[in-house]
């Protein structure tokens, strides 16, 4: 058989392909490098500085506050422009704090916290500090097993979680006076134990778009207002004051002192709502209970009128949302009809 003489083009070719895959082992070798170099992330995600997962700052995808302020829907965009000038503006992108100093020195930066949680058996100068300025601010502080903690998170706690509240709560006497001060007659609207988040967000936004000057909450046994709470109410969280009162007796007390009446709404009452037998055009503060067992016994007591909303259904209750929607809208016609008149 005759031999075959090299053809110059085959041999270029294998040149050519000897050549590319070098080139793909030099990829392979800077792959390997790069995920070496990713290595370093995994090392710190066990840094209590940084949320656990949390991207570099910089690297693409990555949720970063300047991608925020540059046009994104977070709340990053008005972090430049604070509530208060008194005070740094809060960064609203944080919703938990853990371990016992961060969280003192919050309290003593005076953050808005909605919640604070200790180990139970705990004692020592930092959670003793800790108590007395959560209770100086009117804080709720619970004393909780370390399950608890660590259902919340992951991160290493140090027996100590809080909740940074969204909103700045208002204190209820200022508010009070601020509304007299101006010739405005007062419209509260009092939660008692309303526990759901987006019923509580709903119910804001039907305050604020009847005219409610503030919603007053208890302290304890309120729904946290976090960013379910915001989004429900769209946005009128942002918008109508919030106080949070440690002793709604007290507060209930104080509104009566104060020339405002406060009316109840309550299925127990043999008052309808469309009898229109209470004046509702004056200095009003609506009290609204749980949808599981109403109105406290104690608070009831202390109401000056009680009225229940008539219904022709077979389903004897509301939803704590819709009934203040209806509680609202009927002092909002009676003082339209009052000013027409």
């Amino acid at each position: 058989m005759p031999n075959r003489r090299p053809n110059p083009r085959d041999d270029g070719r294998r040149a050519d392909d000897n050549r590319r895959f070098e080139g793909s082992r030099a990829d392979d070798d800077r792959f390997e490098t790069s995920r070496a170099d990713d290595g370093r992330f995994d090392d710190n995600r066990g840094d209590d500085n940084r949320p656990f997962g949390r991207r570099p700052e910089g690297e693409r995808g990555g949720r970063s506050e300047g991608s925020r302020g540059e046009g994104g829907r977070g709340e990053g965009r008005f972090s430049d422009k604070p509530r208060y000038p008194h005070r740094p503006a809060q960064d609203r992108s944080i919703d938990m704090i853990f371990g016992l100093r961060p969280i003192l020195e919050a309290l003593s930066a005076g953050r808005t916290l909605d919640k604070v949680f200790l180990l139970r058996g705990t004692k020592n100068s930092l959670t003793q500090d800790i108590t007395a300025l959560a209770k100086a601010a009117n804080v709720p502080v619970s004393m909780v097993p370390v399950e608890k903690l660590d259902n919340i998170t992951r991160k290493n706690h140090q027996g100590a979680v809080a909740f940074v509240s969204p909103i700045d709560y208002m204190p209820l006497d200022s508010i009070l006076a601020g509304l007299y001060e101006e010739g405005k007659t007062p419209l509260l609207l009092v939660l008692d134990r309303i526990t759901d988040v987006r019923n509580f967000g709903s119910i804001a936004r039907n305050a604020e778009c009847l005219g409610v000057h503030a919603i007053v909450v208890p302290s304890h046994g309120a729904a946290q207002i976090n960013g379910d709470a915001l989004k429900t109410s769209a946005g009128a969280l942002n918008l109508i004051p919030v106080c949070r009162e440690h002793n709604l007796k007290q507060t209930l007390t104080f509104l009566r002192e104060s020339g405002v009446q406060v009316v109840a709404c309550t299925e127990k009452s043999d008052a309808s709502l469309e009898a229109e037998t209470v004046d509702l055009t004056g200095p009003l503060a609506i009290l609204m209970g749980s949808e599981e067992d109403g109105i406290s016994p104690e608070y009831l007591r202390l109401a000056d009128h009680k009225l229940r909303i008539p219904m022709a259904g077979q389903i004897s209750s509301l939803n704590v949302s819709v009934a203040s929607g209806i509680m609202l809208y009927e002092v909002l016609r009676q003082r339209l009809s009052s000013s027409k008149n």
